[in-house]
């Protein structure tokens, strides 16, 4: 097969309707576009979704989603990841330093995922009950 051997499948395309070619031709004089109205004059059609001064469907259905911006400030720390910390104190502080949260982390909770094997002491933190259990189980507190 040749680049300039390639046509389209028999019968897929058709050619172009020539319209306004005279009253013999089918579509001459109004080119198949009706007596008088907005769609019969050129650059007439409402914009994209007009529906005739209806409350569009795009207006009409409600906004979806929601971006909590307080969200960019909360984060989560898993139990094993204090493993790695050689503090006694866990602060906010500390972990930022340690690259556990990102830097502009205001708010860190403590999820139980993980086992914790030394004992830590959580200053300004937050933890979910079974983490809880977890860090006094090794020695550890909240404060």
């Amino acid at each position: 097969m040749l680049l300039n051997t390639i046509k389209p499948a028999a019968g897929s395309t058709k050619p172009a309707k020539r319209v306004g070619r005279g009253i013999g031709s089918g579509s001459g004089k109004t080119c198949g576009r009706g007596h008088k109205g907005q769609k019969s004059r050129s650059g007439g059609m409402p914009k994209i979704g007009f529906e005739g001064g209806q409350m569009p469907i795009q207006r009409r259905l409600p906004k979806i989603g929601f971006t909590s911006a307080k969200k960019k400030l909360t984060a989560e720390v898993r139990l094993h990841e204090l493993n790695n910390l050689n503090d006694e104190i866990v602060t906010i502080e500390s972990l930022i330093a340690a690259n556990i949260v990102p830097v502009f982390t205001k708010k860190v909770k403590i999820i139980s995922s993980g086992e914790l094997t030394s004992a830590v002491k959580l200053q300004g933190i937050s933890a979910t009950a079974g983490a809880v259990k977890a860090i006094e189980a090794a020695g550890g507190s909240l404060a």
